[in-house]
């Protein structure tokens, strides 16, 4: 397992980050305890949560994430443990967060609400990476960073991350924090994928320029990179199976995970993986993890069987032909996610 900086910050964490978000709704308490247990004896010493999960989001079980991970850091040495967890912000129409009646701004009030609330369910003193969960433009900065600083100040936070960000927002923080020399976003928690490489655009050349670590989420596109939904299939119980039987929103964001360039590509990256003789999910994963501007990608499993080809990517480098390989299809089919 390799290791890497979180942007500026004194915190290496391992490339491979275990996400959450499904444990207490999909999978359960005994299922994810399992699995956790796996990929710390693996060497995965970076988790991360959100006090707004497990998803789909839902009163009837928020916090339960935070519980189940809360009870297995008990049985584990907490200096051992990177952990990161995020407090709420507006989810500008992608969901309504559960928490506090959906009364999400970034502000002190909210902010010290949510992280008083995770240490409890999480059982610790300190949260190693605090993030924000979806950016609150309609805030002053100014007040989202002076919180974030006391937070750190207190003890309670070692360092600040946002997440879902634009190239605008992390400036204006960055700016923000500088300006009032409190602590500033050290990572950036975005959507990044063989699938979705619009992060390249804009936001790694700010990630690059200003040292700030990526730390990306879906790397399977929502699962989408394993071949799942090839060919028209809807297997059971998967996620986007569900939301493309649905009408709305849900319907809208299938389509944009599971469509006829969205599938091309798929197809031509699993001939690739095929090729180079590794799992889809292990080449997804591997590549995500070979960038300059990623610190650690965040995986996310529902099941104990789908976390060993994950690991099979620990030390896995890509060679320049299969990269350049990736980049011809990304240039023949651009942005397959819109």
């Amino acid at each position: 397992m390799q290791h890497r900086r979180l942007g500026k910050s004194a915190i290496v964490v391992s490339d491979i980050c275990m996400g959450t978000m499904t444990f207490g709704s999909q999978t359960d308490e005994s299922t994810a305890l399992r699995i956790l247990d796996r990929c710390y004896d693996a060497g995965i010493n970076f988790y991360d949560t959100a006090e707004g999960y497990p998803v789909p989001p839902e009163v009837k079980w928020v916090g339960r994430t935070e519980n189940i991970v809360g009870k297995w850091l008990k049985t584990k040495p907490r200096d051992g443990i990177i952990l990161a967890t995020k407090v709420s912000g507006p989810s500008h129409t992608w969901f309504r967060s559960p928490c506090r009646e959906g009364m999400t701004a970034l502000d002190r009030r909210n902010i010290i609400s949510a992280i008083d609330a995770s240490l409890t369910k999480l059982g610790t003193d300190y949260i190693d990476l605090y993030q924000t969960h979806w950016p609150d433009h309609d805030t002053s900065y100014d007040e989202t960073m002076e919180v974030l600083d006391e937070l750190v100040r207190a003890g309670k936070v070692r360092i600040a991350g946002c997440s879902n960000e634009t190239s605008w927002g992390l400036m204006k923080s960055i700016s923000t924090a500088e300006r009032l020399g409190t602590a500033r976003y050290q990572t950036i928690q975005n959507n990044f994928s063989l699938n979705n490489r619009r992060f390249e655009d804009e936001l790694a050349q700010v990630c690059r320029m200003e040292g700030v670590s990526l730390i990306p989420y879906s790397p399977l596109a929502g699962g989408v990179l394993s071949g799942k939904y090839n060919g028209g299939a809807r297997p059971e119980g998967a996620r986007f199976s569900r939301y493309l039987a649905m009408e709305g929103r849900q319907a809208s964001i299938g389509r944009r995970f599971v469509n006829d360039r969205s599938l091309s590509s798929t197809e031509r990256f699993m001939a690739i993986a095929a090729e180079a003789g590794l799992d889809p999910v292990t080449f997804a994963v591997a590549w995500s993890k070979q960038h300059d501007f990623v610190a650690s990608t965040i995986v996310g499993v529902t099941t104990e069987a789908q976390v060993d080809p994950i690991l099979a990517a620990a030390d896995l480098v890509l060679p320049a032909d299969v990269m350049a390989a990736v980049d011809k299809v990304s240039r023949e089919i651009r942005y397959p996610m819109g």
